[in-house]
C-alpha cells in the first residue's frame, strides 16, 4: 500500500510541474522545471522497479536540461 501511496504523488508532482511548464512565461524557470519533471520520473521508475530505464532518464534529462540553459543563454532576448 506504501509503493501506491508513493507512486500517487510522483504522478500528481509530474502533473504539477507539466502545468507549471506549459504555462510559465520565462523560458530560463521552463527549463529548470523541466529538470524537476526529469527528476521525479527517474524517481517514479526507480519506484516501479526499472533502474536501467531510470538511468537513462537521468542521464538524458540531465544532457537536455544543459542544452536547453546554453541555448536560452546565447539567445537574444528583447526587451519591449
Amino acid at each position: 500500500m506504501q509503493v501506491f501511496m508513493i507512486e500517487a504523488v510522483l504522478l500528481l508532482f509530474l502533473i504539477a510541474t507539466t502545468i507549471v511548464i506549459i504555462f510559465d512565461k520565462d523560458l530560463l524557470s521552463s527549463a529548470i522545471v523541466y529538470c524537476a519533471f526529469s527528476f521525479c520520473t527517474m524517481l517514479l521508475y526507480i519506484v516501479m522497479g526499472a533502474p536501467d530505464v531510470a538511468f537513462t532518464e537521468a542521464v538524458i534529462g540531465v544532457i537536455s536540461t544543459i542544452y536547453f540553459v546554453i541555448a536560452i543563454k546565447t539567445t537574444d532576448r528583447w526587451c519591449k
